[in-house]
């Protein structure tokens, strides 16, 4: 059994502090609840310096360790559980906390060209990994339900890291004042790739496709780009401020990084309530509408949406292809759906929400759940096989880690994603940004056209106040 050491350190409501703390580490990241401005998140995870790394690029991984370098064609997810094995197994009485060491990252939307037969039609323009995942020995994780914050460090963490971190996180927990000199500056807003007209063009192709039979929905999605200079922190936290959201994550590294700000889980996997089994969950998004700019207003908003026939349509689709994704793992008779149609409130629009969950089978892990299900059936349409060759014809780039999942996988078999949605990708000097929605047999384009702005809106407008005079 492999031992854990738990720190406690003060807690916070808010984590910037102690992020500041360790962000000039060696692949800094932070898993953000959005807390204390968002009231859905419950934990936040950070943490620096794993000791592997993979990088896959198309059919190519590249695992960087102390050792040097190595390549490998295997399947990214079967290298994942490589990599996740030697921290394995763990003593049991530490089920209570989410990380205790294991697997950080992303898996991008383009690693399921690994799992689904597309063709390679649009392009790239960012310079990202299709996945980019670290074994990390060491995380605070601060349980805002429990308010408590504690420093997680795995038996193979080194004793030099362990008391640096100790040293830097209990001096952190001791401040009460962030002084943020580093300077981010947008050089020009955002600009979209497609023309307006092109936009309707796609979305009437996609309308003749399900007429055909060839789908029931395909999401759809715009790229906006633009550049920038300077730090990329001070970016993410008037994000966060804009729009907290409980499943975002800020990880940056040499001239790349990704901002991601999503409302959205994709795969959970914790404990069951009677602890003898993994219970598995999803909660897909389908179904948006703007805010209101009154309590009325707003309010009325609401219940448009939990009344919509067109969004419910849409959400129970992709229920219906998660519930089969689920199935691939989890225990015959136990894939449930527990909330249908719930509406989830955020600060820029409101979100219709299902949960579906089930217990994971004996012989499947986490990251088994996590192949089989990827990419998140909300971002791709129905089939998806059908839905995700549609994309890459009308799409003109590739969507990089957008509509991908982050989140982590620890050696105690927890395990939280997300759907990367909300997400701005640096590469090199240029910002990437994308906004989408399921397309159905009666989706207006000017109304579907709305509906993907007004998810993005906000984002765009955050970050343009930074822009050049």
């Amino acid at each position: 059994m492999k031992s854990i050491f738990r720190h406690e350190i003060p807690y916070g409501d808010s984590s910037v502090l102690l992020f500041e703390a360790i962000r000039d580490m060696p692949e800094a990241i932070w898993l953000d609840s959005g807390k204390p401005i968002s009231d859905k998140g419950s934990a936040d995870i950070i943490s620096s310096c794993p000791d592997v790394m993979i990088e896959t690029r198309g059919n190519e991984s590249t695992i960087t360790s102390e050792l040097g370098h190595r390549t490998s064609q295997e399947d990214p997810f079967v290298l994942a559980n490589e990599l996740l094995e030697p921290l394995l197994p763990i003593e049991p009485n530490h089920q209570d906390l989410p990380f205790v060491g294991g697997l950080l990252g992303y898996f991008g939307y383009d690693l399921g060209r690994r799992l689904i037969d597309i063709p390679s039609i649009a392009s790239s323009v960012t310079e990202l990994p299709d996945m980019r995942i670290g074994r990390f020995l060491w995380a605070l994780v601060v349980n805002h339900d429990a308010k408590k914050s504690e420093i997680v460090f795995h038996e193979n963490c080194s004793e030099r890291l362990k008391t640096d971190v100790i040293s830097r996180l209990t001096k952190a927990a001791a401040k009460t004042s962030l002084d943020i000199r580093s300077r981010f500056k947008l050089k020009q807003p955002f600009k979209p790739t497609l023309a307006r007209s092109e936009y309707a063009d796609a979305i009437a192709k996609i309308k003749d496709y399900i007429s055909k039979g060839d789908c029931y929905q395909t999401n759809f999605t715009q790229h906006f780009s633009t550049t920038y200079d300077g730090d990329l922190w001070p970016a993410y936290l008037a994000l966060r401020e804009s729009l907290p959201s409980p499943f975002s994550a800020y990880w940056k590294w040499p001239d790349q990084a990704v901002l991601c700000i999503s409302p959205e889980r994709f795969l959970k996997v914790s404990n069951n309530s009677s602890g003898d089994a993994l219970q598995a969950e999803t909660k897909p998004i389908k179904g948006t509408v703007p805010r209101g700019q009154s309590l009325l207003e707003d309010e009325q908003s609401a219940t448009a949406l939990f009344n919509s026939p067109k969004d419910r349509a849409e959400n129970l689709m992709i229920v219906d292809l998660l519930r089969n994704d689920l199935s691939k793992n989890c225990r015959p008779g136990s894939v449930k759906v527990p909330h249908l149609f719930a509406v989830e409130s955020f600060a820029n629009v409101h979100h219709l929400v299902s949960t579906v969950t089930g217990e994971l089978s004996q012989n499947s892990s986490p990251i088994d759940l996590l192949r089989d299900c990827f990419p998140g059936g909300s971002i791709t349409g129905a089939p998806k096989r059908r839905a995700m060759q549609i994309i890459e014809q009308l799409e003109p780039v590739r969507r990089s880690v957008y509509c991908g999942s982050i989140g982590y996988v620890s050696a105690n078999n927890q395990m939280d994603t997300n759907i990367a949605i909300r997400t701005v990708v640096a590469s090199g000097s240029r910002l990437h940004c994308w906004g989408g929605g399921g397309i159905v047999a009666d989706s207006e384009a000017e109304s579907e056209f709305e509906e993907s702005m007004a998810k993005i809106r906000l984002l765009l407008e955050t970050l343009e106040k930074f822009a050049s005079p």
